[in-house]
């Protein structure tokens, strides 16, 4: 059984899905999937937004990883940040989860990144020791933080002038004296 891997093309959104859906019921996560195909067409092939690789056991999906590009400005270059890897239970300890993250780690030094990161849920003890034996350490001097839904959306209206200054706080004077 030989694996392979090939980038997804628009043709595969349904299976993208399949592998979202499939790798958030395993987390007790599916409720809060609400991709449609629709849209993670638009956003994966149209706007280009993120990358799926798919592992193929002799021509097959079995498994999927989901990443894009960060960047660090204390490195001075981009990262590759993984979203999502999922292999499917009945093609697990194979190797693939390993072999999905070498060709990860291929890319990130090929496009010149500074590194490989992604999040990992606390309770999953498995894939904390298998991340550990590939030699990643645990970020434990960080939280993550998350805007979402309404918080998001009220952040992002526009603030009245501060009172009494008529000066909205995008237009604050600079160190200088000047407005930005």
């Amino acid at each position: 059984m030989a694996l392979t891997f090939r980038a997804a093309e628009a043709a595969d959104t349904p299976l993208t899905l399949q592998f979202i859906r499939e790798l958030a019921e395993y987390e007790h996560l599916l409720d809060q999937v609400v991709a449609s195909e629709e849209l993670l067409r638009d956003q994966l092939f149209q706007k280009h937004r993120a990358e799926v690789l798919f592992a193929l056991e002799d021509g097959e999906a079995v498994g999927f990883a989901l990443f894009f590009h960060n960047f660090s400005t204390f490195l001075g270059r981009a990262g590759l940040y993984l979203e999502d890897l999922y292999v499917r239970p009945a093609h697990r300890g194979k190797g693939y989860g390993k072999a999905i993250f070498r060709q990860l780690a291929a890319i990130a030094v090929q496009r010149g990144c500074g590194r490989l990161e992604w999040w990992c849920l606390d309770w999953n003890a498995g894939s904390i020791g298998f991340y550990r034996s590939l030699g990643a350490q645990a970020m434990e001097d960080w939280t993550v933080y998350r805007l979402s839904g309404q918080a998001l959306e009220r952040l992002a209206e526009p603030e009245a002038p501060a009172a009494g200054t008529g000066v909205a706080p995008d237009t604050c004077p600079a160190a200088g004296g000047e407005t930005q």
